[in-house]
């Protein structure tokens, strides 16, 4: 399983739109098999998406998502786990063990729009 998370200097970032980087885990048999941090594209839509196919993701961990971007994963046949927080270590273990649980988006309807895509970050609940 390939999974992308939104990495800010080692923490989940609460949105992964605006986020600076990602950290690609590759799991097998509950071990790591490669890590990677890739820097973001920036925030624009539909990109990570396309991007995250391209990669061959299977899952996106994150905070926060606003709905649009869950239905353009969903879409490209992509998992999404809303609701995680911590740091990225810790959300890979969870993974690994399989206690990492789905919650709430931590990004409130409607917190992006009308700002553009300078916007720094959303109006989180």
């Amino acid at each position: 399983m390939k999974i992308a998370i939104p990495d800010d200097n080692g923490n989940l970032s609460p949105h992964f739109g605006r986020c600076p980087s990602f950290t690609i885990v590759e799991l097998e048999d509950k071990k790591i098999i490669s890590r990677d941090l890739i820097d973001s594209p920036g925030h624009n839509p539909g990109v990570l998406p396309d991007l995250f196919s391209k990669l061959k993701i299977d899952m996106v961990v994150s905070g926060g998502m606003g709905m649009r971007a869950q239905e353009l994963f969903e879409q490209k046949n992509i998992d999404i786990i809303l609701g995680a927080d911590g740091s990225v270590d810790d959300i890979i273990k969870n993974i690994m063990e399989g206690t990492l649980k789905k919650g709430e988006s931590s990004c409130k309807p409607g917190s992006g729009k009308g700002y553009g895509l300078e916007k720094p970050e959303c109006d989180h609940s």
